[in-house]
């Protein structure tokens, strides 16, 4: 049995598509979806949301048991979440930090990620675009790795 890609999204990309358009563009958070699982083809993907840091931790641990690689975008948790850092650091396989903006380009609070220290690799400013790309890469990751893709 394949195991399943985690895509992650931390608090406040619920309202993608109507959040700071001009930052985040106009895509919403079920467009994301639909191009994450279209990438991902035949291998299976958990895509989760949620504004609370505790629900966040509880599904990188499902993860951590069940998953094959995690992709997640923590959102204001980045700079802030030693919990997640934490609860990361526990996952054994790759994962993809995720920003839809560059975090270098915004202000200053924006540059100092907690997450990047155990990231696998990192995909910023790329828009809702970077949610399939990561995709693909986790999919190399995973292939590299020696995982099982599904054809």
């Amino acid at each position: 049995m394949t195991k399943p890609i985690y895509v992650l999204n931390g608090p406040n990309l619920n309202r993608l598509g109507k959040r700071e358009p001009k930052i985040y563009g106009t895509t919403t958070l079920a467009e994301v979806e639909a191009m994450c699982r279209k990438a991902a083809g035949s291998h299976p993907v958990v895509f989760r949301q949620s504004n609370a840091e505790f629900e966040i931790i509880g599904w990188i641990h499902e993860a951590i048991d069940d998953g094959a690689g995690i992709i997640i975008n923590p959102a204001g948790l980045t700079f802030t979440s030693i919990p997640i850092l934490d609860a990361l650091k526990m996952f054994p396989g790759p994962i993809i930090e995720l920003h839809i903006s560059n975090i270098h380009r915004r202000e200053e609070i924006y540059h100092h990620s907690l997450v990047s220290k155990i990231a696998t690799t990192i995909i910023a400013g790329a828009g809702a675009r970077g949610y399939p790309l990561a995709v693909t890469a986790m999919l190399g990751l995973l292939a590299d790795a020696g995982e099982r893709i599904p054809a």
